[in-house]
């Protein structure tokens, strides 16, 4: 049985992710989004989907402004006893030239794809033991020496900062024996990869996406301490 806190649950790979995890009926999931809409439809479908499912507790909660201390700590501590396994999963993405991407655009990428996870790392990582398992979700553009494309210098820059992020924490945490690693994602068919690229066509479905980023986070650490992985099999 895993306890498992999720961001970005609402769409695409982590409403994917979601629905696979929930899928083993020992799985317990906290799924984070910042659509009430959209989590409802989430709770819908898997509980529709697995009769003898895991169990899912979906919360509304933005991870850049919303209060941990007074809302989710305590939310979280109502349904677990400790986390084994966080995943970061939340992310926006702004697909503008760079001289036309204005500072504030910056901050806002940063601030969804770098320092909200930062935040929810702070705060996750007191209540989990050892054998935990923290898992960014990255991408191949967040990943030196692979191909960039314009526009996405926001994106990508943050994404980098993310999987630098990884690599340090994976040290920190050694003493507590908390395992840290970034899934570098390549193309997944998503709402977002349609806007980065809209006449392109995506090497993997979302769902299937979303089952690996659920099999790694369950298992991943048991090989894997401080990685960056590339997961791509088509360029974008």
């Amino acid at each position: 049985m895993a306890n498992i806190v999720i961001t970005g649950a609402s769409s695409g790979i982590g409403f994917e992710t979601v629905l696979d995890l929930t899928a083993n009926k020992d799985n317990h999931v906290i799924a984070l989004a910042r659509s009430a809409d959209k989590l409802r439809r989430l709770h819908q479908i898997a509980t529709d989907l697995n009769f003898d499912g895991g169990k899912l507790y979906p919360a509304q909660f933005d991870i850049i402004y919303d209060n941990y201390e007074n809302s989710l700590i305590p939310f979280i501590q109502s349904k677990f006893d400790k986390v084994d396994i966080l995943i970061n999963n939340a992310g926006v993405l702004i697909n503008k030239p760079f001289l036309e991407t204005s500072t504030e655009e910056f901050v806002s990428s940063l601030q969804s794809n770098f320092l909200g996870h930062v935040n929810m790392i702070k705060n996750i990582v007191p209540l989990m033991k050892e054998g935990g398992h923290i898992v960014n979700i990255g991408s191949m553009g967040g990943v030196q020496g692979t191909l960039k494309f314009p526009g996405l210098s926001a994106y990508t820059a943050s994404k980098g900062a993310l999987a630098i992020l990884t690599e340090v924490l994976a040290e920190e945490l050694k003493d507590k024996n908390i395992k840290v690693n970034c899934l570098a994602l390549g193309s997944s068919q998503t709402e977002m990869f349609e806007e980065a690229f809209p006449n392109a066509q995506a090497g993997t479905l979302a769902f299937e996406m979303g089952r690996y980023v659920a099999e790694f986070s369950q298992n991943g650490s048991k090989f894997y301490n401080g990685k960056i992985l590339p997961v791509a099999n088509t360029t974008p």
